[in-house]
């Protein structure tokens, strides 16, 4: 992946957090809300500007052992969250 080194970070249009009502993690946004799998909150709570790409799996493969390799579905979804302006790179 030529992204393993960069640095995504939150667009500050977006803020993630547990939504009760909805009994999982949202990315809340001035037009609305957008609901969350757990893949993609535990991703998303790694994204802290501080941790580059490759930090972020190797976070996600400490935490879950058991998945396997992650990192395709990692990549996929960064670049699903770029594209949707959730997220960019520093």
């Amino acid at each position: 992946m030529a992204l393993t080194k960069a640095t995504p970070q939150m667009n500050p249009l977006f803020r993630l957090q547990f939504e009760q009502a909805q009994n999982c993690h949202v990315l809340l946004y001035p037009e609305g809300m957008v609901k969350l799998n757990d893949s993609a909150a535990e991703i998303l709570k790694k994204v802290d500007g501080q941790n580059s790409v490759e930090q972020i799996l190797t976070l996600l493969q400490q935490q879950f052992p058991q998945v396997g390799d992650i990192r395709d579905d990692i990549d996929e979804f960064l670049t699903v969250a770029q594209e949707k302006k959730w997220i960019r790179y520093v």
